[in-house]
């Protein structure tokens, strides 16, 4: 008898070891990106280094055309389909390109929206480059609290999709604004991506702005969350532009001077040019570079962030508080990083 309930513990154990062991090397890279995150401010703001593949390659060739068929592939490939939801919001922001004094190439960029916590992801991508980019938590659904719980924290898996504005290897940055205009919605044939898809596949396929402008051509925009964006640029040559969606059109708008500024109004000519919102942001940031010929240093850069960022002592009525400040430098694949306006404790990040 004794024999008999040895060897049933013996058994019990080799096969929970057994089902332990396939867990781990069936989830070995989710948990080794989940144990990466880590709290790098009170605010909170995370960070994360992502190991495992995000299937973007799969993802491109299967299309998205909203955000529940991104919800639903995202769900499959990244979180073994657990329920998710991705909500991206209308963000009045403000981006610029400029140069330093010795000729590095500058994208600055405030994310203007009401409070939620924010992450850095980190992405090394098989076959793609590598890149930082910043991901609002809020819209994957989790809170301040959230990333204290390791069921919402796998949730966090889905980061690599919705990312707002980043920088890759190769020196190219992408940030993402709204119009308040009718939903962009392209039809022309082609395959489909949403807008934060837009960010990701830029991040990691493109080299350079025109490459990178190349590849959204290939392709029909679906805005997120029945929204309409607009997208500046910047590359390592100090290549800038702005790509818009009007009446479902693309269209480029190239930087012509020293600098490109971009808030949240079109800037394509024609029936709908200068519609939105965003005007007095806009024309602080232009003049201001207007008067330094474009040149700034990186304390300058930021500093004209922190003369544009939007809360509860600052002008902008239109807009939502500003979430997070980054100024990225395309010639170092730098990123230097303020939550919350709170310009005297900043993060720096390096594209390796």
């Amino acid at each position: 008898m004794k024999k008999t309930i040895k060897y049933v513990i013996l058994v019990v154990i080799a096969i929970l070891v057994v089902v332990v062991l396939g867990l781990f090397f069936l989830f070995h890279d989710e948990l080794s990106t989940l144990n990466s995150v880590k709290e790098v401010n009170g605010y909170p703001m995370y960070e994360m280094t992502y190991k495992n593949d995000y299937g973007l390659d799969k993802l491109l060739k299967k299309g998205a055309s909203n955000d529940q068929e991104l919800v639903q592939f995202a769900s499959k490939q990244l979180l073994k389909g657990l329920p998710l939801k991705i909500d991206i919001p209308k963000v009045a922001c403000t981006t610029f390109s400029a140069t330093t004094p010795n000729g590095q190439h500058l994208f600055g960029r405030n994310f203007d929206l009401e409070y939620s916590p924010s992450m850095v992801v980190k992405t090394a991508p098989k076959d793609g480059y590598k890149s930082i980019s910043m991901v609002d938590l809020k819209f994957l659904g989790l809170d301040k609290q959230a990333m204290n719980h390791f069921s919402d924290k796998v949730i966090s898996l889905a980061a690599p999709y919705i990312p707002f504005d980043g920088i890759n290897e190769k020196g190219v940055s992408a940030a993402v604004l709204w119009v308040p205009d009718k939903v962009t919605n392209q039809q022309t044939g082609k395959p489909d991506i949403t807008t934060s898809v837009a960010i990701r596949m830029i991040l990691d396929k493109a080299k350079d702005t025109n490459q990178a402008i190349a590849l959204l051509k290939k392709y029909d925009m679906h805005a997120s969350a029945d929204g309409c964006y607009h997208f500046q640029l910047n590359d390592a040559k100090g290549h800038s532009a702005v790509v818009e969606y009007e009446n479902n059109k693309m269209s480029v708008i190239p930087q012509t001077g020293n600098h490109q500024v971009l808030t949240n109004f079109y800037e394509t000519p024609g029936s709908k040019y200068h519609h939105g919102i965003g005007f007095d942001r806009y024309n602080v940031a232009n003049d201001h570079l207007n008067q330094s010929h474009g040149i700034e240093t990186e304390k300058q850069g930021l500093q004209l962030l922190n003369d544009v960022h939007d809360g509860p002592h600052m002008p902008y009525k239109d807009d939502d508080p500003t979430q997070w400040t980054v100024l990225y430098n395309n010639s170092k694949k730098t990123m230097t990083v303020v939550t919350g306006a709170n310009f005297k404790k900043q993060y720096h990040y390096h594209v390796n």
